[in-house]
């Protein structure tokens, strides 16, 4: 797991820091994963290894901390925006397990679930400049990020590849993450028509991993994602 950002997480044990964190890597995760692993170690350290409690004591004396954070376009001003943001979402919610969980009961995939918890993260803060760091299905958006968190927290297996820590959220119901790697390989084993890398296409590529394993689906986005990046001449 060293080479995995999923990795870092392995240290904690409360649940709270386990989300919170896992949602700081995952929103950080483009680029290489070097580059990736060295900003969660950076957020690690000024959360001083204890993100709910930073997250939970955040006020202006702490934001001199996060100024020089930045890795592609998230920024000190995002990293200051999403923990103001955690830290007034856990005033209402014990975990974001509940934001997510009522809506995933009525869904047949992640979109209005992801589309609930954008909502409710951005608050009344709509036109802020962070806002491009959730993704948007209804534009969209195949939110590989929010699927690959989701994929973090829910999924459970034998292996303990994922974190498993949301009990009420079934994994049949989480949405595979698509990427460039991952897309092309769909392409190449006839599970994805689609040329773009959008919602549609998670929505197509979900109904036929469902075909293979309607209790685990997104377990083929590891065999998907490694294909992809092993053979990155594919052109679909």
């Amino acid at each position: 797991m060293k080479s995995d950002p999923l990795g870092l997480l392995r240290s904690f044990k409360n649940q709270k820091d386990l989300e919170i964190m896992g949602l700081f890597l995952a929103t950080i995760a483009w680029g290489n994963r070097k580059s990736i692993i060295q900003s969660g170690k950076k957020l690690i350290d000024i959360f001083e290894n204890e993100p709910y409690y930073f997250v939970k004591s955040y006020d202006s004396s702490l934001t001199n901390k996060l100024t020089d954070f930045k890795h592609r376009t998230f920024n000190g001003f995002d990293l200051h925006f999403f923990i103001e943001r955690l830290r007034d979402i856990y005033k209402k919610y014990d975990s974001l397990e509940q934001i997510l969980s009522p809506v995933f009961s009525k869904s047949n995939n992640a979109y209005e679930p992801i589309l609930r918890f954008r909502i409710t993260f951005l608050g009344e803060y709509t036109d802020i400049r962070s806002k491009k760091h959730i993704a948007n299905p209804s534009n969209g958006s195949a939110a590989k990020r929010l699927n690959m968190y989701l994929r973090w927290m829910v999924r459970k297996d034998n292996k303990g590849v994922d974190l498993g820590i949301w009990s009420s959220i079934p994994m049949s119901k989480l949405s595979c993450p698509i990427d460039v790697h991952s897309g092309n390989a769909a392409r190449k084993f006839n599970l994805l028509s689609r040329k773009q890398n959008d919602w549609k296409s998670v929505v197509e590529l979900d109904e036929n991993l469902r075909k293979m394993d309607p209790y685990d689906p997104v377990k083929y986005d590891f065999a998907l994602f490694g294909y992809g990046v092993k053979n990155k001449k594919l052109n679909y």
